[in-house]
């Protein structure tokens, strides 16, 4: 059996247990209180509410879905209380975290690998909100939805234009950071931004015609701009330190997928707000945003693919040479949930059926992938060694 051992940039990664070489005759040295003490909340980071968001995305990206099958949609709203419940305990453990172990929080913000995580507690916020309406009314009632995707939108989007902004800022003169550490977690704040354009649209029709609606879908249009751009920034830096300084260390190989997050979410938002726009804009703008739904969404659905399979194979690289299970791990769910949301909003918008078995494909891919996450984080959880203190 491997232990859980030291992070690597900010993942929990497998190490070989320690040496058994001691005499049995050789009395074992007392072990300290914190050695014996059950792992609390110190070591839980910002990281851990990608469970949510893989958790949710599987529920929204599922009731979508053009082929519906049997059952679906309970499952769906099954899934969906299950990420509502994680969301709930998660942000209870890390205010007890903020509360307790403020050192530790202050580390975390001031540690490169960790900080741009903050932006998984804004896209956690939407996800969830996201579902309310979708699946959540089911379980809620459409009144109670409603509300609660409200709370979580406005939450999760001043939580994300924070992160968009401080962790960037912080990145720039209080990180050091070197080429060769460039890494695709750098886009997880600037690309909160999207998730809520993505899911503002959903809340328009619930405002007062005329100004109010048409606010919120022009925001909404506003926070599609500033992540895309931030994103075209990020990209190239990412890119350029994969061709220079080759593969990522095997437990953030993982971190690949995470492109896939503002490529996927992107055409999400923009098939959104052709949606959305019909009745609230005047013509021939309500028009525009279908031409651009269509027109954006496809090519960058098509890059999406590429850059999977790229992801993929370095995945399998990766896991040839010893890859175990890290919390990135979770990389493998949002971003793909990202890309089979996008991909239902294409098969509605030009009827092509290949983009109706893209995202059945997907999807497929994307319930396994959250299956064998959570497994694994169900796992290390029971046997403490996913809170337990780095070595």
């Amino acid at each position: 059996m491997t232990s859980p051992a030291p992070h690597e940039g900010g993942a929990m990664v497998t190490a070989l247990p320690p040496s058994r070489t001691a005499s049995r005759a050789t009395a074992p040295s007392p072990l300290p209180e914190a050695a014996v003490r059950p792992p609390g909340v110190r070591h839980l980071g910002p990281n851990w509410y990608a469970c949510v968001m893989g958790t949710a995305v599987v529920a929204t990206a599922g009731v979508a879905l053009p082929h519906r099958l049997p059952g679906l949609r309970t499952a769906c709203t099954a899934v969906w209380a299950l990420a509502l419940v994680m969301l709930a305990v998660l942000l209870a453990a890390r205010a007890a975290h903020w509360l307790r172990h403020r050192d530790q929080a202050r580390a975390h913000l001031l540690d490169p690998a960790v900080a741009p995580f903050y932006g998984c507690l804004s896209m956690a916020l939407l996800a969830v909100g996201a579902g309310a309406p979708a699946v959540g009314a089911d379980w809620l009632g459409s009144g109670a939805a409603l509300a609660l995707d409200a709370v979580l939108f406005t939450l999760g989007t001043a939580i994300g234009l924070t992160a968009a902004v401080v962790v960037p800022y912080l990145m720039v003169v209080r990180h050091r950071i070197t080429a060769d550490q460039a890494s695709p977690v750098w886009l997880l704040p600037v690309v909160a931004p999207m998730v809520s354009a993505a899911a503002g649209p959903a809340l328009v029709p619930h405002l007062p015609a005329g100004q109010a609606q048409q606010t919120l879908l022009y925001a909404c249009c506003a926070m599609f701009g500033l992540s895309l751009l931030a994103t075209l920034v990020m990209l190239p830096v990412i890119f350029a330190r994969l061709v220079t300084a080759g593969p990522l260390p095997t437990a953030l190989t993982p971190t690949l997928f995470l492109v896939l997050g503002p490529l996927g979410q992107s055409t999400t938002a923009a098939g959104k707000f052709a949606d959305a726009a019909p009745g609230v804009l005047p013509a021939p703008l309500d028009r525009g945003f279908l031409v651009f739904a269509v027109l954006y969404g496809v090519p960058v659905l098509g890059f999406a693919l590429l850059w999977l399979a790229l992801a993929a194979a370095m995945v399998l690289r990766a896991r040839r040479h010893g890859m175990g299970f890290a919390m990135t791990w979770w990389a493998f769910t949002f971003p793909v949930g990202t890309c089979v949301t996008g991909a239902e909003g294409l098969a509605r918008h030009t009827g092509l059926a290949a983009y109706d078995w893209l995202a059945n494909g997907l999807f497929a891919a994307l319930v396994a992938a959250c299956a064998v996450a959570l497994t694994h984080t169900l796992r290390g959880l029971l046997n403490g060694s996913l809170l337990a203190a780095p070595r």
